[in-house]
């Protein structure tokens, strides 16, 4: 594939077929340890294979990305087609991240409309009798502003490209990532400030924080990939004609919103204080 570093097509069809790559393997066996290093982390508290587990993993996330950047510079590689497949490839990944929350939200409404599944449970109510709830137009009626403001300067930012504005391009970038990072803060300081335990909480709690710390988590990892495209902004990368790298970053921050919205309305809204089922 000698052609290929020349920047010359190699072959005569539309299809990207990649060289030899070890981040495939290599990853694998990263996430693998990071899954064991959680189970000794659980059951033994031994730490140090989850962190060197997760270590190799961000190592192979960079390295692999980094290549797939590479590539995208050669319009020879990332055809219309490729692209296409991309695009098909992020809706089918944001489309499973859909069914982990449905799995989430499903549980939260076992317990919630019916809460005589909870144990030693003596009455039809939920949240379960003596548990406090958030103010849902405290800290996470905040939130939620911060997180749509967000998804306007995030599209901002694609239009800005769009019309070939950098200036506007990397300030919607900028301002998307700190909304992100204000975001978390927000959401730990909520944590710490909890009116219920984290561990042997009952069953509002591990619902509770399954559902909102998960989407936490989407909300760093998106914070994460926003920076990127930032930072590559900045130093000139991507335009109007190919920015896939964007656009996957956006369609995943929307999806973090919506998601958020349909947690403010049932967990903290509509959970907040006691309803009485059937």
């Amino acid at each position: 594939m000698a052609s290929t570093a020349e920047g010359h097509a190699p072959y005569k069809h539309p299809y990207h077929l990649v060289d030899p790559s070890p981040w495939p393997l290599l990853s694998a066996f990263s996430a693998g340890a990071t899954l064991f290093g959680v189970v000794l982390f659980a059951h033994n508290n031994v730490h140090w294979v989850l962190g060197l587990g997760f270590m190799a993993l961000l190592a192979c996330m960079f390295g692999w990305w980094r290549d797939v950047l590479k590539e995208s510079k050669n319009p020879f590689f990332h055809t219309p087609v490729v692209r296409l497949g991309l695009r098909y490839g992020m809706l089918l990944f944001i489309a499973s991240e859909v069914m982990f929350f449905v799995a989430f939200f499903w549980a939260y409404f076992h317990f919630a409309l019916y809460p005589e599944h909870v144990l030693n449970s003596t009455a039809n109510i939920w949240p379960p009798a003596g548990t406090l709830t958030f103010d849902p137009f405290g800290l996470p009626f905040l939130n939620t502003m911060i997180l749509l403001l967000s998804g306007c300067t995030v599209t901002w930012a694609h239009h800005a490209l769009l019309e070939g504005d950098r200036k506007g391009l990397v300030q919607g970038l900028v301002i998307t990532v700190l909304l992100g990072m204000s975001f978390t803060a927000l959401q730990a300081w909520e944590y710490a400030d909890a009116p219920f335990a984290f561990h042997g909480g009952g069953v509002y709690s591990s619902t509770f924080f399954l559902a909102t710390g998960f989407h936490g988590f989407h909300v760093i990892v998106g914070t994460i990939f926003l920076a990127v495209c930032m930072f590559r902004a900045m130093g000139g990368g991507m335009s109007k004609e190919r920015h896939f790298g964007l656009e996957a970053a956006a369609w995943y921050w929307h999806f973090v919103d919506v998601v958020w919205l349909f947690l403010f309305v049932s967990i903290y809204w509509w959970g907040a204080g006691e309803i009485a089922v059937h």
